[in-house]
């Protein structure tokens, strides 16, 4: 069978604090690692979506609406579902979230403003709307 969980594909975590949210994988370990004897992912996705945004409003309070607040974190396989979607981030995510991101909560904590700032740019340029939206079911 072909690995299909690669960087870029957008995910739904399953379990834990930020269950039904959607991410993006950034890096993969399939065979685990000293700290965690599992295949997983560092995952960078949404915490908080935008909100909706009407042509009345000024830009001031459209800024704020249109503002993103993700989280980085390291999940195991069984607690993401897979979806037919991927972005591409591009070589950006990959250098501003290292792999210790998942363990070590400085590198996390700057690894999660790079990611804010990708997203948000990705986000106000108007392109893969539907993971910007938040999952209704």
């Amino acid at each position: 069978m072909g690995k299909f969980l690669k960087p870029g594909k957008v995910v739904i975590v399953l379990g834990g604090r930020f269950a039904g949210k959607k991410a993006v994988i950034v890096q993969n370990v399939d065979q685990g690692s000293n700290n965690r004897r599992f295949g997983h992912a560092l995952i960078a996705g949404i915490d908080r979506y935008p909100l909706k945004v009407t042509k009345s409003m000024s830009k001031r309070v459209l800024a704020r609406r249109s503002r993103i607040k993700p989280f980085v974190k390291a999940v195991n396989y069984n607690h993401l579902m897979p979806t037919r979607y991927a972005l591409d981030l591009g070589e950006g995510v990959k250098t501003a979230v290292p792999m210790d991101a998942g363990s070590n909560p400085t590198a996390r904590s700057k690894a999660r403003k790079e990611v804010a700032k990708l997203l948000q740019e990705r986000f106000n340029s108007g392109k893969n709307k539907w993971f910007f939206s938040k999952l209704r079911f």
